[in-house]
């Protein structure tokens, strides 16, 4: 399906000339947050309410979905200092609409059960065109019906189909599908997945990884969240049978074993929540960062003592998880109060890391200054 939106319809989506100014230093506690040894932290954007999935346009445009806002954002960096200089709402009034992906010069927006298109977009950001509808056809549940889209080395975008429940067997759901860029050949890539919201493919294999949440109500520290490698298209990752690779579930278990399923590569902490996650492909950072895998964790609902709420790091040789490691931390007090919750990554055209917060509202810049001023490009 592609066919344009009635003028009543566009009208609804966009919110022309919406234009917010540059970043300001703002009322946040940035030097709570710890990071390793010659790494810094500073604004690169503001005013970008319940900011989620990030997606960078060819023309050095920062786009940015949001889920509770229903809007997406473009941010501009004219001068070169790293830091937005314009904020503009590109679209508003969409359903939930936090994964973008950038192609050809046009915007994709994963909203529930519709991806649209906004073509030429960075041609203009205060003007925006129409949207175009790609496929109307994802389910419209939207317990766990937020997208995040990306397209792969095939040229295919990806979109999951989180279970529309904590957990439940539904036909359609907790899978991984593509299809091509104007929405025909839609198939299933991954099986068993219960809710992702982040995924990158290896700069080196091409294969997929991607974050999963793991199911609630079991306890405050079962099951574990997820990171997982699809080596395989149709590969299934066991829910709801098995979750974490070795953990039967209560209600679902006992009609299959977990050996039957593709285990985790890494157990992450339980309820975490792991959102968007990169493999670090700049420059910028040591040698030992590069080509790893960073994940936002957004921080957990409903455990008794709070877990997640930072940047973690694991560490890879070849296919295998050698280590799971705390990168950033500090948006979560001792207290237990919390200031912010990482949501994305995106490495940026310098190098540095852009990590967005959909709590704060701001997009952050992460950069190592250890041996080098880092640099606009």
């Amino acid at each position: 399906m592609n066919h344009r939106l009635g003028s009543l319809s566009a009208a609804a989506l966009l919110a022309v000339g919406s234009v917010f100014g540059p970043a300001q230093a703002r009322d946040l506690p940035l030097d709570r947050l710890s990071l390793p040894e010659g790494f810094a932290v500073e604004l690169f954007a503001e005013d970008v309410p319940n900011a989620r999935a990030m997606a960078r346009g060819d023309r050095g445009t920062l786009f940015v979905g949001s889920r509770k806002a229903g809007k997406v954002y473009a941010m501009v960096d004219e001068n070169g200092d790293l830091k937005a200089d314009q904020v503009f709402t590109v679209a508003s009034g969409l359903e939930l609409p936090t994964g973008i992906a950038f192609r050809d010069g046009s915007l994709y927006i994963g909203a529930v059960s519709t991806v649209y298109r906004l073509d030429d977009i960075e041609s203009h950001l205060s003007n925006p065109p129409e949207p175009v509808v790609v496929t109307d056809q994802f389910p419209s549940e939207t317990h766990h019906g937020w997208k995040y889209l990306g397209f792969g080395p095939d040229g295919k975008l990806y979109v999951p189909v989180g279970a529309p429940c904590n957990v439940c067997l539904e036909e359609g759901y907790a899978e991984i599908k593509r299809m091509d860029p104007d929405g025909s050949n839609v198939e299933t890539v991954a099986q068993g997945v219960r809710n992702s919201v982040g995924f990158d493919w290896h700069p080196q294999t091409g294969e997929l990884w991607f974050t999963d949440n793991g199911r609630d109500m079991m306890g405050d520290d079962v099951p574990p969240c997820e990171l997982n490698h699809l080596a395989q298209p149709g590969q299934h990752f066991g829910f709801p049978f098995c979750h974490g690779g070795d953990v039967a579930d209560p209600e679902f278990g006992e009609q299959a074993a977990c050996s039957e399923f593709r285990p985790p590569a890494a157990r992450l902490g339980a309820h975490v929540a792991p959102l968007g996650m990169k493999f670090y492909d700049g420059s910028q950072f040591p040698e030992q960062y590069r080509e790893q895998i960073l994940i936002a964790e957004h921080g957990s609902w409903n455990r008794s003592k709070k877990s997640g709420y930072r940047l973690t790091l694991a560490r890879l040789d070849g296919d295998e998880v050698t280590s799971y490691e705390v990168f950033a931390s500090g948006w979560l007090g001792a207290d237990e109060s919390v200031w912010g919750r990482p949501a994305d990554l995106l490495v940026w055209d310098d190098g540095s890391l852009l990590v967005s917060d959909d709590s704060a509202g701001v997009i952050y810049r992460i950069y190592y200054e250890g041996s080098q001023t880092p640099t606009a490009p």
